[in-house]
């Protein structure tokens, strides 16, 4: 499956962004979908889960109660609506999708889209 993330951008802190990440193929509700981010110099980390049918979330510690994932089977699309962000929340956003059960692992994710950039002024 190919993907492609959209919807970064600049945002002051306190504010909200939504990202969206779009499928191509006819079978996105086969799979598994995550977001991950990676800031400057830092490690690629687990944001948000979502199960394939969007029973089963789980969130990275850093943003439970802020941060929402969904998806939209029918418009192959995963979304994270991004709330009360914080300048630690400056990021390349990715999503992955994998085609076995959720998990928050980044190294279980089969594939990548290219990643949005978010940034949280201060």
């Amino acid at each position: 499956v190919q993907l492609q993330a959209s919807g970064g951008g600049l945002v002051q802190a306190g504010g909200s962004l939504r990202l969206s990440c779009r499928a191509s193929g006819r079978t996105f509700s086969s799979y598994v979908m995550g977001w991950f981010r990676q800031a400057p110099g830092k490690e690629r980390e687990f944001v948000a889960a979502l199960s394939k049918n969007g029973s089963i979330k789980y969130y990275g510690d850093s943003v439970k109660g802020r941060f929402t994932v969904s998806r939209d089977n029918a418009k192959n699309t995963v979304y994270l609506q991004m709330n009360s962000l914080k300048p630690e929340d400056t990021a390349v956003y990715f999503c992955a999708a994998r085609s076995l059960s959720v998990t928050t692992r980044l190294s279980d994710y089969e594939s990548w889209g290219q990643g949005t950039l978010v940034t949280v002024s201060s």
